[in-house]
């Protein structure tokens, strides 16, 4: 039995039995590992509050290399993100970019990439920086790190050169089509401008591209992309996407 130690994420949870946890963590040296928390759930477990989700800590896990599940020895804190958890927006942008890791990755692929990726932007969503927009920079470094990067030079389909007039983003073809290769029911439209917004975030470092300023209907026409592609990657909508749409709804009428 093998002994591990890495810095990880937590990205999902869930109770197994009467008093254990099953784990999903992102971690920087192994990629996604899931293992076993036993007896986390009670109320002396040496875990107390550790296993919280999105909280960045120092991983020790045993692996037998019988099981794809490994067992949780301890994981330490090293920054709960707590502002985080404690804005609903904040937390389901949050949970948006552990779902598309935990959604899209294998297990066991590392991508030291894809870890400081996510950390960065659990950082820049505890800082105060728009939600969206750090949704938006993740979802579009996120995609290329998971090698389902998108082409927006030119049509997948006929090889036309882009601009061209009515373009959308087919995610299974790969990239742009034009209208004489569409329509597509499951193509995303896109505009001139947010083609040219992909394109510029791409090059641009994490913090140029937190900064670029951008029109509020740029950033919801990009904000609906990434989703879109995410979802349609996926195969379905992130149950992340239905929190932060709940949220969005206006509440009742108080009646007096």
């Amino acid at each position: 039995m093998a002994l591990y130690r890495t810095r990880a994420v937590v990205i999902g949870r869930r109770a197994l039995g009467e008093s254990d946890r099953l784990m999903e963590f992102y971690t920087r040296d192994f990629g996604k590992v899931r293992g076993v928390a036993k007896a986390a759930r009670r109320p002396r477990s040496r875990f107390l509050a550790a296993l919280e989700p999105l909280t960045l800590g120092v991983l020790v896990f045993f692996d037998t290399g019988r099981s794809e599940l490994v067992r949780v020895d301890h994981f330490d804190i090293l920054h709960p993100f707590v502002r985080v958890r404690e804005h609903l927006e904040r937390l389901g942008r949050g949970a948006w970019t552990v779902e598309c890791l935990a959604r899209l990755s294998a297990d066991r692929d590392p991508n030291a990439a894809l870890f400081g990726l996510l950390v960065r932007s659990l950082r820049a969503l505890e800082a105060g920086i728009c939600p969206a927009r750090v949704a938006i920079c993740f979802g579009v470094r996120a995609v290329d790190l998971l090698g389902h990067r998108p082409r927006i030079d030119r049509c997948v389909e006929c090889g036309r050169a882009y601009p061209f007039q009515d373009a959308a983003l087919d995610v299974e073809a790969g990239g742009l089509v034009c209208v004489p290769c569409g329509p597509r029911a499951h193509a995303i439209p896109l505009t001139g401008a947010a083609v040219g917004t992909l394109g510029r975030l791409r090059g641009f470092r994490w913090e140029e591209a937190l900064r670029l300023p951008l029109s509020a209907p740029l950033d919801a026409e990009l904000t609906l992309v990434l989703e879109g592609i995410v979802a349609r990657l996926i195969g379905q909508v992130p149950r992340s996407m239905r929190f932060l749409s709940q949220t969005r709804r206006p509440l009742p009428p108080v009646l007096s």
